[in-house]
């Protein structure tokens, strides 16, 4: 009976053990035998109001379209909350990949973690985050990025011209990364008298202006670590002669340097991104091994 109950116990535990597990946890390894038109890739763009993240799921679309695969894109409307919980829908709807555009590198941690959890490879573009696994993170070289910025407003008014520096969504990663890079540059040449954050957001780029050439008449130049700030900064400067570098190279941005108004873009490939989340899909379908970081190339584009 004593050997029974032993038996009957350690049963039990086993059984507990195993219902612990998520029973929509995957095989480990992200190499599968299914068919491309059987394979669902999910989609969080950080927001859909920002003509680059639209073109980088154009990119996506068309390129899974290409290949036959299915795609859920969900719009996180620059709020990490639901940035959250969007990816942690798509988890529950056992998409087979997920390719994730971070609202802030580290607020969505956790929900990157919960697929890892679940054996679901993780994509993300143009932002990184900060835990998590990520199979590979593809994205212009930000740093480069900045310095090219950078350099271009030292070329154009030499030595300590006082520039005002428009930052990105504070805590993500091509807000620090592209300031970084300006700062190699400015930090030994330049006199940054301002800089504060507009949120990657057109109409925030242009309050903050106001605000900045208040407080300081004597900015010569405005570096923004994206295109729609830049272009809410143009509408802020008017006819005054301040020289304003994005960083994006979107539709709307080169149409206005075509214009004359913006000086010069450092321009991305946001297609591009997109295209290439779907080719690691792919090789990881095959099993294959992908790079841990993608870089996609960088020029700059300015006015005549």
């Amino acid at each position: 009976m004593k050997k029974f109950l032993i038996l009957f116990l350690s049963l039990v535990v086993f059984l507990s053990a195993c219902s612990l597990e998520s029973p929509l946890k995957k095989d480990n390894g992200s190499k599968t035998n299914k068919k491309k038109s059987d394979i669902t890739i999910g989609v969080s763009v950080s927001t859909l109001n920002n003509p680059f993240f639209v073109s980088i799921k154009e990119g996506l679309q068309k390129e899974a379209k290409k290949q036959g695969m299915n795609v859920k894109v969900v719009d996180a409307r620059d709020d990490s909350a639901k940035q959250t919980n969007d990816i942690e829908d798509l988890v529950q709807q056992q998409v087979d990949y997920l390719v994730v555009n971070p609202t802030d590198s580290s607020a969505i941690s956790s929900a990157v973690q919960s697929a890892n959890n679940e054996g679901i490879p993780v994509i993300t573009l143009d932002r990184s985050v900060d835990k998590g696994d990520v199979a590979t993170f593809i994205a212009s070289d930000n740093i480069e990025g900045g310095k090219m910025g950078g350099k271009f407003i030292l070329d154009e008014l030499g030595e300590n011209a006082k520039v005002a520096e428009l930052e990105g969504v504070p805590g993500a990663s091509a807000t620090r990364e592209r300031g970084k890079g300006f700062h190699e540059v400015a930090d030994k040449s330049l006199d940054v008298i301002a800089k504060q954050s507009a949120k990657f957001d057109r109409a925030e780029g242009l309050n903050v202006t106001q605000n900045i050439l208040q407080a300081h008449p004597g900015v010569k130049a405005i570096i923004s670590h994206n295109d729609e700030m830049a272009l809410g900064a143009i509408e802020a400067v008017g006819d005054k002669d301040i020289l304003v570098v994005g960083f994006d190279g979107n539709e709307d941005a080169m149409q206005s340097i075509k214009e004359g108004k913006l000086d010069a873009t450092i321009a991305q490939q946001p297609e591009k991104m997109g295209q290439e989340s779907v080719s690691s899909v792919l090789k990881l379908m095959e099993g294959k091994k992908v790079d841990k970081e993608i870089k996609v190339p960088l020029k700059l584009e300015k006015s005549k």
